[in-house]
Parts: C-alpha cells; sequence; structure tokens
C-alpha cells in the first residue's frame, strides 16, 4: 500500500478567494501573543489550531491534570462498570492526601464516609477538590497506584504524546507532566466523547452534605461569553492556569494558557484569547453537502475510481478577511481495495492558505458503493500497479 497525495488547486476546490500575498489579517495573526509560558488555542468542529505558543513544552499541570482523572470516570460511567449512585468510602489516605489535613482544595468528605459518584464527581469539576479525586481513584482502580496506571493507558490510547501522570489530583510530583497541546486535545475528546457528563464543567456551585456550598473556580463560567468549562490549575511551580472551552452559534473553541503570574491575568488573558479566536476567523464554504470533491483510484472493483465527498457541507476556517491563495492535497493510502461501502472514510483533504500557518485536514468519504470485480478485472489491476504504479 502506497500514500496517494492528489494536489488540488485553488480553482479545483471552488473557493472564492483571489489569488495573491497574504492579508492584513494574517499579519495580525502571526503577531498576536499572550503573557501565558504556553498555551494553544483549538477549534474542535474544524479540529485546527488557530494559535500556538510553546504547546508542545511539558508543564506541571496542577489540578489541571484532573481532565485525565475525570476522562477515565467518564469512561466507567459509559461503559456500565460504575453508576452515577455508587458509593466510594473515603480511605485515611485520601483524607490525609487531600481533604482537610492536607490543606488544599478539598470538599471535606469525612473519614470512612460513603460519598455518592455524583458527588464526587461535582467536588472535582466545581471545587478541584483533590480528596475528591483520591476517592474516585481508590474506588476505580482499587489503588492510587492502580488508577494512575489507568490514566496513563488511557492518555497513551487517545493520542497523548506529552504525558505523564503520577497522581490523580495534580498535586505537585516529579514526572507528573502534561503540555498544552495534549491538555485541549482532552478538553476535546471529553467533549466529544463524554457530551451526558459535560454539564458538570459549567456547573456554577455544588451544595455538598448541607453544610458547604462550593463555587466554581472557573471564573469565564460566571462570565456571559459561552464558556461552559473546563478546569483551573495553580501550584507554586506551575503558576496560575486554565483550559477554557466556549461555544458561540455552532463555533466551539478550546483554549489552554498555563504558566501566568495570578488570577486577573488568567482571567483577562483567557477573555482576550477567547475573544480574539471567536472574532477573527470564520469558515467559507469550499463544497456543499453532497458535492464531489475528487476520486481516489480503487483495485479489485467494478470501477476503478471511487468518488470523495465530505460529511455533510465542506467548510474551510480562515482569518476573517483573508484573500489570500489556498492550496490543498488529498491523501490515502493507495489503491483502496474493493469492496468498498458509500459513507466509508478512506480520505484526508488537507488544505492551507496563504493567510493561516495552520493547516485544515478534513476527511473525506466514499460517495458511492464500489463491489468486488471478477477475478479477470482484479489481475488487470495487479499487472498495473506492477507495471505503472497504478498510474491510471
Amino acid at each position: 500500500m502506497t500514500k496517494v497525495a492528489v494536489a488540488c488547486a485553488c480553482c479545483a476546490l471552488g473557493l472564492a478567494l483571489a489569488a495573491g500575498v497574504a492579508s492584513a489579517a494574517a499579519n495580525k495573526t502571526n503577531e498576536f501573543t499572550t503573557k501565558a509560558q504556553s498555551g494553544i488555542l483549538l477549534d474542535s468542529g474544524a479540529d485546527l489550531v488557530l494559535y500556538e505558543k510553546d504547546a508542545d513544552k511539558q508543564i506541571p499541570p496542577a489540578s489541571m491534570s484532573k481532565l485525565m482523572t475525570l476522562a477515565v470516570v467518564f469512561r466507567e460511567l459509559k461503559a456500565g462498570r460504575i453508576t452515577l449512585d455508587d458509593t466510594f468510602t473515603v480511605s485515611e489516605h485520601a483524607w490525609r492526601t487531600g481533604g482537610a489535613p492536607s490543606g488544599t482544595a478539598a470538599m471535606f468528605a469525612p473519614l470512612g464516609s460513603p460519598i455518592t459518584v455524583s458527588d464526587l464527581i461535582q467536588g472535582v469539576t466545581v471545587q478541584s477538590a483533590n480528596d475528591g479525586a483520591l476517592i474516585l481513584a481508590e474506588g476505580i482502580g482499587g489503588t492510587e497506584g492502580g488508577f494512575v496506571k489507568m490514566m496513563n493507558d488511557y492518555a497513551k490510547q487517545i493520542g497523548l504524546t506529552g504525558s505523564n501522570f503520577v497522581n490523580p489530583t495534580g498535586l505537585p510530583a516529579e514526572g507528573h507532566l502534561m503540555t498544552a497541546r495534549d491538555l485541549a486535545l482532552l478538553s476535546k475528546h471529553i467533549i466529544d466523547t463524554y457530551p451526558e457528563y459535560y454539564h458538570y464543567f459549567a456547573q456554577k456551585e455544588f451544595r455538598y452534605r448541607d453544610k458547604f456550598t462550593f463555587r466554581n473556580r472557573n471564573p469565564l463560567v460566571w462570565a456571559d461569553i459561552g464558556v461552559d468549562g473546563l478546569k483551573t490549575g495553580y501550584t507554586e511551580e506551575a503558576g496560575y492556569g486554565l483550559v477554557s472551552s466556549a461555544k458561540r452559534g455552532d463555533q466551539r473553541l478550546v483554549l489552554v494558557l498555563t504558566g501566568l503570574e495570578n488570577k486577573g491575568d488568567r482571567e483577562s488573558e483567557s477573555r482576550r484569547v477567547l475573544e480574539w479566536g471567536f472574532k477573527s476567523f470564520r469558515p467559507f464554504r469550499l463544497f456543499e453537502d453532497g458535492q464531489q470533491v475528487s476520486e481516489a483510484l480503487v483495485w479489485g472493483g467494478e470501477k476503478h475510481y471511487v468518488p470523495l465527498v465530505g460529511d455533510g457541507a465542506i467548510d474551510l476556517l480562515l482569518p476573517a478577511s483573508a484573500t489570500g491563495a489556498v492550496t490543498g492535497e488529498i491523501i490515502y493510502e493507495g489503491p483502496i481495495k474493493a469492496p468498498i461501502k458509500k459513507g466509508d472514510q478512506i480520505a484526508t483533504l488537507k488544505v492551507q492558505s496563504a493567510d493561516l500557518a495552520a493547516i485544515n485536514e478534513i476527511p473525506l468519504y466514499a460517495g458511492e458503493d464500489i463491489n468486488s470485480s471478477g477475478f479477470a478485472m482484479r489481475g488487470i489491476d495487479s499487472l498495473l500497479v506492477l507495471a505503472f504504479g497504478w498510474l491510471l
């Protein structure tokens, strides 16, 4: 199997943009920066990075790493291995390490008491409770170490290449590291995979034991700017950080900022970067729903080519006043073996504009069924591959 790249010119993409030099918007995009030591802004729907700064630098993530803890919890819930009504008991380890005696963020769960999974999740998402994270970890993994292994295994499974977890809390520990990029990818994974549990991140208050009322530590959840998650973080070594996600209309942005000097900067910088993201970019229509983008070579099929289409209309996200040229290529492992079913994902459209350094990657699907051909036709196809490298 060889990788096939088909070049696409701007006119072939049908995009109404004039060819030329990069626009003023592009210059503004390139000059944009933040006080944060590292950060990344991701358009979740387009799966496109709009801005990044040292996004692959490993940093201590503090409580932002509780997102990985919650991802494991949500996975166990979705699989039916636990329920929201299940109860876990507060161990002495959880109480001393993350509870009242620890002097850290806690939900003050009494030693030896049973607590529901639902209350523990709210303790973590609203109060950033370290005791809540440890109780969940021990209840699911048997031990804190057993749960940490689940965290690291899951992180590898979903492609977090710059993360290593030592505990479920984010409390300072040697080797407990993440990158801004991994935090953004993890957030997107949670939003896309566990929509039934995502509402916990937007919860403003949590009343526990009729004794404590905890207010969400994410300041942007309280602002009317579309933010509905996700997680703050702070330690002396890490500085102030925030993973936030905001939705306006059909567009959702995920933002990670780390290493800020104080709470004020954490809030103001996050607001500023999100506003810049929403105002500075907009979608440009490339192809209408059902419109053929290109075609891919087929081996052993009744036809030599299969049409490629998007999953609905295809939009390209660009700076709002973009006027530059667009280039693209379609990449797939080919030739593609028949049979092929309509709707099978078989290629990726990669498009780049002079106005934006990032590359839009758009999945492409088979536009029709291609049945297998007879033995004779497959033999001819094989000869074509051997003789010409499948240059049909």
